[in-house]
């Protein structure tokens, strides 16, 4: 026996738990204000250009690689065909940030979040696993590096 949920269902439940992640906590995972844009409106571009840890890429680096990989979620479900990247390429080359670079970088995120969302907005099935998977990866790839930054602005704010 075959089981489908609709489409709408799903949808809606993508955009809450995305409203969720980077804009507006409604409690569902997050506290209070620890949304992915309400974190990064306090850091300033001198943070953001600490490495984590003193070892690991920083805090610019982890925004750029969200925003890069929220652009291939839509560039690969759009077109199957889309060459292979560099994903090493942002954590290599990303390093410190001047405040005009760390306010481009927001909003590259916020332009890439967008782009998601009106990707979402027009698939009107989810045909197959790659673009369910895509769509809940973004979520969770996107909450795994929101944890890493909540965590270096802890450290850093010590």
């Amino acid at each position: 026996m075959t089981s489908t949920i609709q489409t709408e269902h799903f949808t809606q439940a993508l955009y809450v738990l995305l409203d969720e992640t980077f804009d507006n906590v409604l409690g569902i995972y997050l506290d209070k204000g620890t949304s992915l844009f309400e974190t990064l409106a306090d850091v300033s571009a001198a943070e953001a250009s600490i490495p984590v840890g003193g070892k690991c890429a920083t805090l610019a680096a982890q925004v750029k690689h969200v925003a890069f990989y929220l652009d291939v979620i839509d560039k690969t479900v759009r077109d199957p065909n889309y060459p292979r990247v560099d994903w090493g390429q942002i954590w290599r080359e990303t390093n410190a940030v001047t405040d005009e670079e760390w306010e481009d970088l927001k909003i590259e995120l916020r332009q890439s979040y967008d782009r998601l969302k009106l990707l979402i907005s027009e698939t009107t099935e989810w045909p197959s696993e790659r673009h369910i998977g895509g769509a809940i990866g973004a979520i969770a790839h996107t909450a795994y590096h929101l944890g890493e930054i909540r965590q270096a602005l802890c450290t850093l704010k010590q």
